[in-house]
């Protein structure tokens, strides 16, 4: 491994997309420490050493923004707008046709939604910083903590906070979109990927603080999860395909063999940041009810905003699968994918072209889909159960989401670097 890093920096193009994305990352991490005008850093500081930082779903959120959140920087908001917009974009795929018929079109189309895009995301920042901005006026962002963190609450500055995060975002999505375009690796998940990381020795910090039994325990527990969401993540259901002979000109096509290799996580991390996102919805109600809430908001409270409840892991689970097979359906279609074989002269042996081929596909999905969201049910649920058998606060920002995210765009980073190495007849990463 280390004479494959040694061999990507000395490849001179590829060592200038290293270190442009490396350059790229420190200013993101830099702007991360700047706060927003308007916001009394050091009483922000006092209030996260008297209330040990954010709790609840502003601590996920927070662990996604690398810190910024809980300091109200001017990346407070990171890059979470812009991928509640993606996603958004995917699903209105399936629901106005405008938008199928663009990603059809190629290159010219999906810039035009990407552009969509930009659009939703600047939407999402007004309103996620107008949130945050009302919630650290009203003192909501920091239950307990009795300083205050913007003195000055005049329309002008508020405006002005609101206008600060927005840019923000907008500038942390140029970077992504940089990285992406002359760095190494998808930007935007590189900048997920950095976020998450930077929380770490935090976490570290926090176990190690229960002893070193339970720091052994945490590591070995993590490293197991690490290498089970590898080799799943690794693995595929591969179905063959034939092509059968053609004779064009005075040429002769097909004749050859290959294979369509279906990934058992076909949906990604998608599910869980779905299904984590309407649990936190709970917790965020509870918040805003007061000190005397109604019965059925002390229910949920005590069920659904508690993350070692029965209730809240069984509905946890449900969810992940609802949305494992929800994303599968929308970003693979086994109907479109027998049309070209057929249009193509390709078929799967033993099953005859069109519809019993989309069929035979869409049955073989559903099969790999089922155990797909059961993995990550189970990798979404290992952190919470680990923390309760080892007597930890269950507001560590660490989940199973984490581990999927930072496992995932390291292997992409990392085949990314490799594919390079190897088109320069370097030895890669990876023997």
């Amino acid at each position: 491994m280390l004479s494959g890093f040694m061999s990507a920096f000395r490849t001179p193009d590829l060592r200038k997309k290293l270190l442009f994305t490396l350059g790229m990352i420190a200013v993101y991490r830099l702007g991360v420490a700047v706060p927003t005008p308007g916001v009394d850093y050091g009483n922000v500081q006092q209030c996260i050493a008297d209330t040990g930082g954010t709790e609840g779903a502003f601590a996920i959120l927070n662990l996604f923004t690398g810190g910024a959140l809980q300091n109200l920087s001017i990346f407070a908001l990171g890059i979470m707008p812009y991928i509640t917009a993606s996603i958004i974009v995917q699903l209105l795929r399936v629901l106005i046709p405008r938008f199928e018929t663009l990603y059809r079109e190629g290159a010219e189309g999906q810039a035009k939604l990407t552009q969509y895009t930009r659009y939703i995301t600047i939407g999402f920042a007004v309103l996620q910083s107008a949130s945050y901005v009302t919630l650290a006026r009203t003192g909501q962002f920091y239950p307990n903590c009795a300083y205050d963190i913007i003195p000055d609450d005049s329309w002008v500055m508020i405006t002005m906070m609101i206008l600060t995060m927005t840019a923000g975002t907008v500038f942390i999505m140029w970077l992504g979109e940089r990285i992406t375009e002359r760095g190494v690796g998808n930007g935007m998940s590189l900048l997920i990927f950095t976020s998450i990381a930077a929380g770490f020795p935090t976490v570290a910090t926090t176990v190690y603080a229960a002893g070193w039994g339970t720091l052994f325990v945490f590591m070995l527990v993590t490293l197991a999860v690490i290498a089970g969401v590898v080799y799943v993540e690794q693995s595929q259901r591969r179905i063959p395909v034939q092509y059968a002979k053609r004779v064009v000109g005075r040429r002769t096509l097909g004749g050859s063999s290959t294979y369509i290799p279906l990934k058992i996580n076909m949906a990604g991390v998608i599910p869980v940041i779905f299904a984590a996102s309407l649990l936190a919805l709970p917790t965020v109600i509870t918040q805003f009810a007061g000190d005397d809430p109604a019965e059925w908001i002390v229910w949920m409270q005590n069920n659904l905003a508690d993350a070692t409840s029965p209730w809240h892991i069984a509905l946890y689970i449900l969810m992940i699968v609802f949305f494992a097979y929800f994303y599968t359906a929308i970003t693979f279609n086994p109907e479109e994918v027998a049309d070209n074989m057929k249009k193509y002269g390709g078929f799967i042996p033993g099953i005859r072209p069109g519809k019993p081929t989309a069929d035979f596909l869409d049955y073989v999905l559903s099969r790999i889909t089922a155990a797909g969201s059961l993995y990550l049910a189970i990798v979404a649920l290992v952190p919470t159960v680990m923390f309760a058998v080892l007597g930890l606060s269950q507001s560590i920002p660490l989940g199973g989401t984490s581990v999927l995210i930072l496992v995932g765009v390291g292997l992409d980073t990392v085949k990314r670097i490799e594919s390079q190495l190897e088109q320069r007849h370097y030895e890669g990463f990876l023997k």
